[in-house]
């Protein structure tokens, strides 16, 4: 007995076979590509990231005898998707999470004062990281698109969604709680998408899937379509809120950092919303077959192990990222210099879509060992900033800090992350936590797991980070950092002149 789990993410689609163990027993991955058909957009072609769900997944299925009993799918969050809803086929690219180009049309929101009931209603803020700007940003720039969304010919959705409905031979629309609430057209508190927030940001709730719990009996998928399975889809999360239920923070108070493209790190809050504060948010963290849900506090950085693939592909720094730690290995420190990675705006607990990336503190001296730790150090700062933030709006301090994504394999930066916090930082023996939560959330929903207790005994310790001690210069040296590491993101900010 095994799952299948699909990782739909923002540069690939991840597909693994899990054991009932919480092993993996087979992976594939297959790369799609990133469109910048402009300063600050980013858009990926709905079909290319089918076709890799299409090859990742026949890779997995092919490495292993298991066969799945279900398949889970966990996505990047926000990107905006249109497709035909008899033929799949999309109208238009999707506008990616990343995508800067409605900063403009969020100020103008908030300046207009929506923005407090907006908070008010989805515990999100206005920014262009969400979906329901991109789509009013469609509505008004690609009519011939838009006309197929009014007249109910073309879907609206997530990444979730729009794979369903491939998978399904476009028999479903669906998409869940967590996916729903990162839209800025979901009421957090009522559970359904809000009339009030489509009629203001143009989308006719017709265009929006249902909303489903995020596990149990959701759809099968048609074999004509998806590789000769019929399999049924019995689990849906949005990244984050997937490596939550992948690293077991079923409790309140318990906490994670994936450090994926961006970083992300979030608190569970239990069964009620907690109000926004210091530029956190508060979204759904998964909705339970009897209709409660459980909430999160987030803290969403841009830019994280995306400043180590700029540094890889966009100024040939080192030819994998998997150098990156060797070669900041080679400095003792980053000799003064600070990289403040905005290269899509700011998030929290700064948010500033005008901010752009900035290397400051560079001499004669300055080499690319320098640079490249000033890169793992800003990711540490980035996330203390957040759990910093944290702290303040809770009122409790964070105990341990669980860590999963690609560049938690890099030992030196989940140190300098245990320094930066002063708690422990946990990484698990498998790593892909956000592909393994969609498997645990599928497993639980049609039988496979019978409880959230049963799958706590598969999480196991590959290693845990201390603090280390230092001395007080060592310290002095060490907030000294963090402190010219604030400077420069006060610099960063508001570089880029609204038109």
């Amino acid at each position: 007995m095994a799952v299948l789990t699909i990782d739909a993410g923002t540069t690939g689609v991840t597909a693994l076979v899990v054991s009932t163990e919480g092993t993996v027993l087979a992976r594939g991955y297959q790369e799609f590509a990133q469109h910048y058909p402009a300063a600050g957009w980013v858009e990926h072609v709905p079909e290319e990231i089918w076709q890799a769900t299409l090859a990742a997944t026949q890779e997995a299925v092919d490495a292993t005898d298991a066969e799945p009993e279900c398949v889970g799918i966990t996505n990047q969050r926000e990107t905006a998707v249109l497709w035909n809803r008899e033929r799949g086929s999309a109208p238009r690219r999707a506008i990616v999470w990343q995508d800067r180009r409605t900063a403009q049309l969020c100020t103008e929101l908030a300046e207009a004062g929506h923005e407090p009931r907006v908070t008010e209603l989805t515990g999100l803020r206005l920014d262009p990281y969400f979906t329901a700007t991109k789509l009013t940003w469609i509505s008004r720039n690609d009519r011939r698109a838009w006309q197929g969304v009014m007249d109910g010919s073309v879907a609206v959705g997530t990444v979730d969604s729009y794979l369903i409905a491939r998978m399904t031979g476009r028999r479903r629309h669906v998409t869940d709680a967590s996916n729903a609430s990162r839209t800025l057209l979901y009421d957090i508190h009522q559970g359904t998408w809000s009339p009030e927030l489509c009629a203001l940001f143009g989308v006719p709730e017709h265009a929006l899937p249902e909303v489903v719990p995020s596990y149990g009996t959701i759809a099968e998928t048609d074999p004509g379509e998806f590789l000769g399975l019929r399999l049924p889809i019995s689990g849906i999360a949005g990244d984050q809120q997937a490596a939550m239920f992948g690293q077991n923070c079923y409790e309140p108070g318990s906490s994670k950092c994936t450090y994926g493209t961006g970083s992300f790190v979030l608190v569970n809050t239990g069964k009620a919303p907690v109000p926004p504060e210091r530029g956190l948010l508060s979204t759904v963290l998964w909705q339970h077959p009897d209709g409660h849900r459980d909430f999160a506090l987030e803290g969403s950085i841009f830019v994280t192990g995306a400043a180590v693939q700029w540094l890889r592909d966009g100024l040939g720094m080192i030819d994998s990222a998997q150098e990156a730690e060797g070669l900041a290995r080679t400095v003792s420190d980053s000799n003064g210099v600070v990289f403040v990675p905005a290269l899509t705006g700011l998030g929290a607990p700064h948010w500033d879509p005008q901010a752009r990336g900035a290397i400051l503190g560079i001499t004669r001296g300055t080499g690319r060992a320098h640079i490249m730790r000033a890169t793992l150090e800003a990711i540490a700062f980035e996330v203390r900033d957040v759990v910093d933030a944290m702290s303040s709006a809770s009122g409790t301090d964070t105990e341990e800090l669980r860590v999963d994504g690609g560049a938690a394999a890099n030992n030196l930066l989940c140190q300098m992350q245990a320094d930066q916090l002063g708690v422990s930082v946990a990484r698990p023996t498998v790593q892909e936590t956000t592909a393994l939560g969609a498997a645990f959330l599928a497993g639980l929903g049609s039988g496979v797991w019978s409880s959230t207790e049963e799958l706590t005994a598969t999480w196991h310790l590959d290693r845990r980070f201390t603090p280390q001690v230092p001395d007080d210069s060592q310290r002095a040296a060490q907030e000294a950092a963090y402190r010219q590491w604030l400077r420069a993101v006060e610099r960063a900010k508001d570089w880029v002149q609204q038109q």
